[in-house]
């Protein structure tokens, strides 16, 4: 079951959820908009290892814009610092950033209950595509957890993204054992 405006409002009054910054105007019917952070990142090496550290160099978003190159992975960061304590938030990208060919996840839409951070977008795009700091760029969506939840993200001691950071952050599938 995925959350109404009225109930992300109520949830947000108990503090099950935080969103912060916190604008009414980008509360949807069942969602939330959150927008471009101003800095972004690409990986220093074009061929990306799995089992090691793959560097990261960022960069802010110059004011009049950045354009973005099909065939690179860009790593971005929402404004919004979120915390979701009893329900799964899922990312996903607006219609109209999809529409100008922006993908904002590969793979990494959902996540986990007590999660408490900001969030890291994989941006790629099928043509350039100009972008600006703080246009709106995703929307949340919350999901109804059936059950109960015996650990919560933010107390994991092997949680790999838990550092509060409004930068974007590189993979760390190289702290898995594989």
């Amino acid at each position: 079951m995925i959350l109404s405006d009225k109930r992300i409002l109520e949830e947000i009054e108990k503090g099950t959820i935080i969103i912060e910054p916190f604008d009414r105007d980008c509360l949807g019917t069942n969602s939330y908009d959150v927008h471009l952070g101003k800095h972004l990142a690409a990986y220093k090496d074009r061929v990306l290892d799995a089992k090691l550290h793959n560097e990261i160099t960022g960069f802010e978003i110059p004011k009049d814009g950045f354009v973005l190159q099909p065939n690179t992975l860009y790593l971005g960061v929402t404004v919004e610092y979120t915390e979701t304590h009893q329900h799964v938030p899922f990312l996903e990208g607006k219609s109209s950033t999809g529409r100008l060919g922006i993908d904002i996840h590969a793979t990494a839409g959902k996540g986990d209950v007590g999660f408490c951070n900001t969030w890291t977008l994989e941006i790629s795009c099928a043509q350039p595509v100009k972008i600006y700091a703080g246009m709106p760029i995703g929307q949340l969506i919350y999901f109804v957890v059936e059950g109960e939840i015996e650990t919560l993200y933010n107390t994991k001691s092997n949680a790999k993204y838990n550092k509060p950071t409004t930068r974007p952050v590189e993979s760390m599938m190289w702290k898995n054992k594989f």
